[in-house]
């Protein structure tokens, strides 16, 4: 992560005042370290999640977390030229956010008690909530208890479908693939009966091949999809909620809503969220 750079520069300047004798500076002793002290940022985003994080032909990602996390990083202020966005999926968030590989993530990352023990979370910038996706022609799941005894596939690194058989105490038979673009490829040949996450992940798949899935439209729990910052940097989460409040009351929070997800049938909250607060777990 490039500010590591600046707490080298920090250790360098202490020690060369420790060899002269002088005083180290107040600034290399000053306040916790934080991202909003580097020149430039690296933001991790999903790459295979249609209207959220999706790589296209040309090597962009393109979908609405890319655009929250440009707009949050503009608002920070990251010039666009010194912002790198990065795929990253499910399961290597936490691993990538500790070891400084970037800076932040808006990835669909769902804020939970376990999680905020390694990460600190800005925001929520949106609450989806979980649904399912089945196959057209499978009329017989037409809500989430209809699961009982079918195999339901979350991506690697997701508590989705643990939340099902664990939270709602229906017994589905848990699959785990590598991404959810896997889960949907192994619903379309039948290898498993549903799909289920965060119903604006879901919509997003659903745009693309509308004759192929239907939506239940049966949602449970609460998803709040938080901005993933290193742990303790207190000073970010403050700037990333200001951001995300500006992000509301301007409008462009509804603007990029309904550019992803307008044409779905999803009733999407384009209210500011009520923020989880700073203070590291």
């Amino acid at each position: 992560m490039r500010f590591r750079h600046r707490r080298t520069a920090a250790a360098a300047a202490l020690a060369a005042a420790a060899v002269i004798g002088l005083p180290a500076c107040s600034a290399a002793l000053g306040e916790e370290e934080s991202i909003l002290d580097a020149d430039s940022l690296t933001i991790g985003v999903k790459t295979d999640q249609p209207g959220l994080g999706l790589e296209d032909g040309s090597g962009d990602i393109r979908g609405f977390d890319v655009k929250v996390a440009l707009y949050i990083a503009g608002r920070l202020g990251f010039a666009e030229e010194d912002v790198e966005v990065t795929g990253i999926t499910s399961a290597d968030r936490e691993r990538k956010l500790g070891s400084g590989e970037v800076d932040m993530v808006v990835a669909t990352y769902s804020i939970t008690p376990a999680r905020k023990t390694e990460v600190t979370f800005g925001g929520p910038y949106y609450v989806a909530k979980q649904d399912v996706l089945v196959r057209a022609e499978d009329t017989h799941v037409q809500e989430v208890d209809h699961l009982e005894g079918r195999s339901v596939c979350h991506e690697e690194g997701s508590n989705s479908s643990a939340r099902i058989r664990e939270g709602l105490g229906i017994d589905v038979e848990q699959r785990e693939a590598p991404s959810y673009s896997a889960c949907i490829d192994a619903l379309r040949e039948g290898e498993v009966d549903a799909v289920s996450t965060d119903n604006l992940i879901l919509a997003g798949f659903l745009a693309e091949e509308p004759d192929a899935f239907r939506l239940l439209n049966n949602p449970f729990t609460d998803e709040k999809y938080g901005v993933g910052l290193p742990h303790g940097d207190v000073r970010a989460c403050e700037e990333v909620n200001r951001a995300i409040n500006q992000m509301y009351q301007d409008g462009t929070a509804a603007e990029l809503l309904e550019t992803w997800f307008g044409e779905t049938d999803l009733q999407l909250v384009k209210s500011v969220p009520q923020f989880e607060g700073c203070d590291p777990a």
